[in-house]
């Protein structure tokens, strides 16, 4: 089966390289003529009669021959970089593929488990798997810079014993026939291949970690306290940034409507309407000691806490006794 991936927009390919104008052949050519190549070859300097022979190294131009492409065959587009995306992890490319040297045995096996679901999700083939090592079948890339479809093959491994894991690009083909790969391809698809799994690797990690976020916000212990001036207030145990997104939808599920949010003051203006008796029931608390009003909601920044204080539409605090009503009714809120 293929993975068919178009590279075009994805950040794994510059993308300004997308914006240009003309074919693919443009996008890897530089737009220059290569006059240079019909350069005629050097010649020895013969020198006149009588001059005295004269030898300076500085200037001198090897003679040993130079591999490597040129003219029209020389690859203009910025090499791909290896994504970085693991703290603590290095990289390694060579000439075969691409190595990544891990701190901990968890990240090797989290890495583990992302290639799997890549592969599995993504309906990439397997030609051939063990416990350390997937040998995939034909991925397939629609790319803008490429002239035709191309596809590889891959071999990756990982080695628990020194936390390592690799990707090694181990077959080619052009228009769905198998070619020789240049080392050039080999590397940039090497690289391709593997930020396309570190990037799920962030993703993964990302969307774990704003769910654990999410779920710990599920339970957060409101009581009461003081603040400078000494008056009641309620104090959140969850920082302001996280109370203020959550706030307001806490606020709407206890029968308040809210009407301004100020962040920078923090202040949000609300209109309370009591909701029934069966609500109540349901939320498991007491009601609330306010009544129908309008309300001002005041958010104090405590580091790692957060107060709450409430005044009423003359701007005056409510009492401690409302203050002592809210707390459970507030806490309550945000679990559900």
């Amino acid at each position: 089966m293929n993975y068919k991936y178009r590279l075009a927009l994805a950040a794994f390919v510059v993308t300004s390289l997308s914006a240009c104008s003309g074919g693919a052949e443009s996008r890897r050519q530089a737009n220059q003529d290569f006059n240079y190549l019909d350069t005629q070859p050097l010649e020895s300097w013969t020198l006149p009669t009588g001059a005295m022979p004269f030898s300076n190294a500085n200037y001198a131009i090897p003679s040993k021959a130079f591999a490597g492409d040129v003219g029209a065959s020389v690859d203009i587009r910025p090499p791909q970089q290896v994504l970085n995306l693991i703290p603590g992890m290095r990289s390694n490319v060579d000439q075969d593929g691409v190595t990544v040297q891990l701190p901990r045995t968890s990240d090797l096996t989290k890495l583990w488990q992302v290639t799997q679901n890549l592969i599995s999700k993504n309906n990439i083939g397997i030609a051939k798997q063990s416990a350390d090592r997937i040998d995939t079948d034909w991925v397939s890339w629609t790319n803008e810079d490429e002239d035709h479809e191309v596809g590889s093959r891959y071999s990756i491994e990982k080695s628990p014993a020194t936390n390592s894991y690799r990707i090694i690009l181990t077959d080619w083909r052009e228009d769905g026939k198998t070619v020789p790969v240049t080392a050039n391809n080999k590397r940039r698809y090497s690289i391709l291949m593997t930020n396309l799994v570190m990037s799920k690797y962030d993703e993964t990690i990302r969307e774990q970690a704003r769910l654990a976020a999410a779920e710990q916000l599920k339970n957060i212990p409101i009581s009461m306290g003081m603040d400078r001036s000494g008056f009641p207030v309620l104090i959140a145990r969850a920082p302001y940034s996280d109370m203020w997104e959550r706030l307001p939808k806490a606020l709407e599920k206890l029968g308040f409507t809210v009407e301004d949010r100020n962040r920078s003051q923090g202040l949000i203006d609300v209109k309370y309407r009591e909701p029934n008796d069966e609500f109540w029931q349901k939320l498991g608390t007491k009601p609330m000691k306010l009544t129908d009003d309008t309300y001002r909601i005041l958010v104090g920044d405590l580091g790692n806490r957060t107060s709450i204080n409430i005044t009423d539409n003359d701007g005056k605090p409510v009492t401690g006794e409302i203050l002592e009503s809210a707390a459970p009714a507030f806490a309550a809120s945000f679990q559900k």
